[in-house]
This record gives C-alpha cells, structure tokens and sequence, in this order.
C-alpha cells in the first residue's frame, strides 16, 4: 500500500457516490411529481403514514 490509507479514499468515493444517487433519486422523485401531482401526493402521504406507525 503506498500513499495514503486507501480506506480515507473508499470512505470519500462512498460519500460522493451517496451523494450522487439521493441527488438523482430526488430529482426522479420531483419530475414525477410534476407528471403527476395528485398521485404524489397521496404516495408521500402513504410514506408520512408509514413512517409514524413503524417505528424501528
């Protein structure tokens, strides 16, 4: 191994891959609230639900 620790290097490549996929997922989950709001709308509803009553 030379250089430096290669786990610092996995760690920040994980962060920025991390990174990438919720910037993209969030902008999947906005162009499919603009295509259809009323859905959406009710699916984040379902989510908010979900999430008060499963408490981990």
């Amino acid at each position: 191994m030379t250089g430096h620790s290669p786990e610092d290097e996995t760690d920040t490549e994980r962060r920025r891959r991390r990174a990438q996929f919720l910037r993209e997922r969030t902008e999947a989950i906005e162009l499919r609230d603009r295509v259809k709001p009323r859905r959406a709308r009710a699916a984040r509803m379902r989510q908010q639900m979900r999430m008060r009553t499963f408490r981990w």
